[in-house]
């Protein structure tokens, strides 16, 4: 079932995709992604601190959603990369079920210098006016910058840990190999493979070679965007790689599952694989000792 409203956090407040009102990182949906679908989880903020931080990145001031257990330090710390739709809700509250777990949970708002990605209607908007226009470099750069300020605000830096959804997926595979002090990845259905571009010069694939720790893929069998063609491709650079980090990483396919399936707030949602795929990402951060 469908619902044609969602509550924001704001006692009172509602909005639909044509009264979208903003709210502070993560504590709304975007309106790309409107109506909600009932299956959302909420997960609560008891025993956590969690909202929005600001952290310096090369003179810019990007707003951050970061979740961690209340008053401890010495934390593993993940950094959570969002979808196409930036840090609304559904990436807030994964963040803080990391948080519950010991984590110290970091999501940035990687688009803000080019626009609010909360407040386009369309996916289609949102990709030409926002997506489109985000460079690699400009990612990488941020993502050191909250590296470093989870260093400085309780995180073990020793045991850092990256996971992203869809567009998110694809940075965590480039920013596996970009920072040598990450432990470990997770990608749930990231782009693999695709034309390079000034912005995007070089995809998945073309950086099995420099990966600094194995990549967990998480990926859905019925994805028309992500084929398995292209997933049988990436396997297969992976396994010819001399790279130990390369041939350490793995993938998951879900037959029954397509894009997105780990989004609990739209129809794309197949629990099964969303329960299992948490779990596989839990004991894929153990078992490379971020946890």
């Amino acid at each position: 079932m469908l619902k044609p409203e969602v509550e924001s956090l704001v006692p009172g407040q509602t909005f639909d995709r044509r009264s979208f009102v903003k709210t502070a990182l993560g504590s709304a949906f975007a309106a790309a992604v409107l109506p909600v679908h009932a299956t959302t989880i909420k997960t609560d903020f008891k025993g956590l601190t969690a909202g929005e931080v600001t952290v310096e990145s090369n003179g810019f001031k990007m707003p951050v959603y970061r979740a961690q257990p209340e008053g401890k330090t010495n934390l593993p710390v993940v950094l959570v990369i969002s979808e196409i739709f930036g840090v609304h809700e559904h990436i807030a509250d994964i963040c803080r079920r990391f948080a519950k777990l010991g984590y110290l949970a970091i999501a940035p708002e990687l688009f803000a210098r080019q626009g609010d990605p909360s407040s386009y209607g369309t996916i289609q908007e949102l990709q030409a006016n926002i997506i489109q226009k985000v460079p690699d470099a400009q990612v990488m750069g941020d993502l050191d910058a909250c590296v470093t300020w989870a260093g400085a605000n309780g995180g073990d830096l020793s045991r850092l840990a990256i996971t992203g959804f869809c567009w998110g997926g694809r940075i965590t595979w480039l920013y596996t190999a970009h920072n040598n002090r990450v432990k470990a990845g997770v990608a749930w259905y990231g782009q693999l493979v695709g034309e390079p571009t000034a912005l995007k010069p070089r995809n998945s694939v073309d950086i099995v070679n420099e990966l600094d720790a194995p990549v967990l893929g998480l990926y859905g069998g019925k994805d028309t965007g992500i084929t398995q063609e292209q997933v049988e491709r990436m396997k297969a650079a992976l396994a010819a790689s001399s790279n130990p980090n390369a041939k350490a990483s793995r993938f998951v396919v879900y037959p029954e599952a397509g894009h997105a399936f780990n989004a609990d707030y739209r129809a794309s949602y197949v629990e099964s694989a969303a329960k299992d795929g948490w779990q596989r990402c839990l004991d894929w951060l153990r078992q490379h000792k971020v946890a």
